[in-house]
């Protein structure tokens, strides 16, 4: 489990921090993400939060998906990145990367085989990616 002292980044700051949209924001970020890069810092990126991500840079910024995910696994690998589900977050980026499912399905589909719960679903191309996996 992480520290007390573990930060939990919001959608606005990861978002600040990949766009560089607003200057003073990023700065800000940078640092604080740098220092996360670095392990002098900590951060757990939630599930909730990695989602919104997707899709404020997909709809409002247009971001290519192929960058998006790029982006979004590279900070995944930062050293001071905490998440318990890093490596079930970082296949379903990569499946997501490679289909024309939505991230929330790809991250539905690892964690229900991650631990071994098999999902109920009437989407085709979710139970498409489920004979996949």
């Amino acid at each position: 489990m992480p520290s007390l002292a573990t930060k939990l980044p919001d959608t606005n700051t990861i978002i600040r921090y990949l766009t560089k949209d607003e200057p003073l924001l990023y700065e800000k970020a940078a640092v604080f993400f740098e220092s996360v890069l670095a392990g002098q810092e900590k951060a757990v990126i939630l599930e909730s939060v990695l989602v919104e991500c997707v899709y404020v840079l997909q709809t409002i910024y247009k971001v290519p998906k192929e960058r998006i995910v790029d982006s979004l696994l590279k900070m995944l690998r930062y050293k001071g990145i905490m998440n318990t589900d890093k490596e079930e977050l970082i296949k379903a980026l990569t499946i997501f990367r490679s289909r024309s499912i939505d991230i929330v399905d790809c991250i539905l589909a690892v964690k229900g085989k991650s631990y071994e719960m098999p999902l109920f679903t009437f989407d085709k191309k979710l139970n498409a990616l489920l004979k996949d996996l």
